[in-house]
């Protein structure tokens, strides 16, 4: 709890980039989040906000059992952790078990490397699940455009839209690493990184 309380003092934006923010924004209270590559339960997280002040259900992977601990002695997160490998797993078949609906509200796709997060972000859309918002890991300032290409064809193939572009990690604007996607039925005009940053975002800090 010591630990919990240090990082909530010094760190309470908790995701890299506002990903949470961007959830709560589009999707609101008491919606529901896919998460792919779920590391540890506070740090960096992109759901833990979302699960702890904002009331959202929703399901994690993460196959590194090193957090495990983590997790088991993180009191605030409630919601299921699936430890296994991530193309392990029936996304059709996991979602109807749970009882949630097809339509979730957020897909945080973040596994390593690159071209694993491409792979299994196409798994989980030809599994007949649609979200209202996906944040997707390219790690382009590393490995070039290659998968941020790929991606953005293919989630625009699949009635996704850019929502999102050039983010970066926290203020390293020289780190694009990922892009934001929201559904074709969202109204929501796209937007640079640092724009959006500057109006929603800025002081890195997560607000209601």
């Amino acid at each position: 709890m010591r630990l919990f309380n240090f990082l909530k003092e010094k760190n309470n934006d908790f995701s890299q980039s506002g990903q949470d923010q961007f959830a709560f924004n589009i999707s609101g209270s008491n919606g529901i989040y896919l998460e792919i590559g779920a590391h540890d339960p506070i740090i960096n997280s992109n759901t833990f906000n979302l699960e702890v002040q904002c009331n959202w259900k929703g399901i994690s992977i993460e196959y590194d059992t090193s957090f495990k601990k983590s997790w088991e002695n993180c009191e605030q997160r409630k919601n299921d952790v699936i430890w296994d490998n991530a193309f392990n797993i029936d996304y059709s078949l996991l979602i109807k078990q749970k009882k949630l609906p097809n339509k979730l509200n957020y897909l945080s796709c973040d596994i390593e490397p690159a071209e694993n997060t491409f792979k299994i972000l196409k798994k989980i859309i030809n599994s007949n699940l649609e979200f209202d918002y996906i944040s997707f890991e390219h790690d382009k300032y590393n490995i070039g455009n290659k998968y941020e290409t790929l991606s953005t064809e293919f989630l625009e193939n699949n009635n996704y839209k850019i929502a999102i572009k050039d983010v970066y990690s926290r203020n390293k604007k020289y780190k694009i690493y990922e892009t934001w996607f929201v559904h074709n039925k969202i109204n929501f005009k796209g937007l640079n990184y640092s724009n959006w940053k500057k109006e929603f975002y800025k002081d890195d800090k997560f607000c209601l």
